[in-house]
């Protein structure tokens, strides 16, 4: 039996940043924004709702999802790159938030992809029967890295949290195939100084290329073909991107899942957020073949294809 997500949740902070709270901070504009990005509108946490906040909120409304006892879990693990400090680690805070006595906690850090690894390593430990549930979190508080001052990045990035527990589920569903991949000599384009530091013109040729080619490669690894992909959950982070690696499907625009004109840029969060969104709204549904794929700073990336249901 293969392993899949049997609960999800998510946790978006209260107040929004638009475009046009950003034309009376720095030299930008509504439609340029809109038109480079396709974003609109961000959510920002406040000073006193750290990372560990969201990652909370969006952990038990997945385990309340799934139906299980927190004792049950066997392992967490969250990604993020913006932990509330470097240790003890954010999956450490969950677990003792959550009662979940019985688990092993640590977090992963592979940026705007680490969702994708996160999901990834948990499918190995259900498969082997090492742990019945696993919780996969991923979270940021990007807000606290962002150069306000840099209209290159202080655009793009938002904050939030999105969480998935994993079991095995009936045959035939859950994750069906994997991609993951890195290359370090792509580190110096996106980058944490003191603050997010990103090379545009590299990272979007990179992920125009690697978005598109991982999705393929997942699809046919799965033993499937573009034709049977129900629905694409790509990595909120720039909608020409997103475009790219839907046209390299040859998906129709309402076959992908499209989220950044509320959230913006939520990193290790994007998908999860997303895929929260696309099941609460129908546009996933029971037995769809659903592909999710992202990249990050590394240069990381992540794909997998998966059919949705228990």
């Amino acid at each position: 039996m293969n392993a899949g997500i049997i609960g999800i949740g998510r946790c978006l902070p209260e107040d929004k940043l638009t475009n046009f709270d950003l034309e009376k901070r720095m030299d930008t504009s509504d439609e340029w924004i809109r038109t480079m990005t396709g974003i609109e509108e961000r959510r920002i946490a406040k000073d006193d709702q750290d990372t560990s906040h969201m990652a909370l909120d969006a952990a038990k409304k997945a385990i309340a999802d799934a139906g299980i006892d927190p004792a049950e879990i066997g392992l967490i693990l969250v990604a993020t790159v913006t932990p509330d400090q470097p240790f003890p680690s954010m999956s450490c805070a969950i677990q003792q938030e959550i009662g979940a006595v019985n688990a092993a906690a640590m977090d992963l850090s592979a940026a705007c992809a680490g969702f994708m690894y996160g999901l990834v390593t948990a499918k190995q430990f259900i498969e082997s029967d090492v742990y019945k549930y696993v919780l996969v979190v991923g979270v940021e508080k990007l807000s606290k890295i962002t150069n306000w001052e840099d209209r290159n990045t202080a655009v793009l990035f938002g904050d939030g949290a999105g969480a998935a527990v994993l079991g095995k589920v009936s045959e035939g569903r859950g994750i069906l195939s994997f991609e993951l991949g890195a290359d370090g000599t792509g580190g110096k384009h996106l980058y944490q100084d003191e603050y997010l530091v990103m090379n545009g013109r590299e990272v979007f040729k990179f992920a125009v290329r690697q978005m598109g080619e991982s999705a393929a490669n997942v699809i046919e690894k799965a033993g499937l073909s573009q034709e049977d992909v129900n629905f694409l959950i790509p990595h909120q982070a720039n909608i020409r991107i997103m475009e790219a690696s839907r046209e390299r499907l040859g998906l129709p625009i309402e076959k992908m899942s499209k989220t950044i004109h509320k959230y913006g840029n939520t990193s290790a969060a994007s998908i999860p957020i997303s895929l929260v969104e696309d099941v609460e709204e129908g546009r996933i549904k029971e037995d769809d073949v659903v592909v999710m794929v992202g990249f990050g700073g590394g240069l990381t990336w992540g794909a997998i294809a998966m059919r949705w249901g228990k």
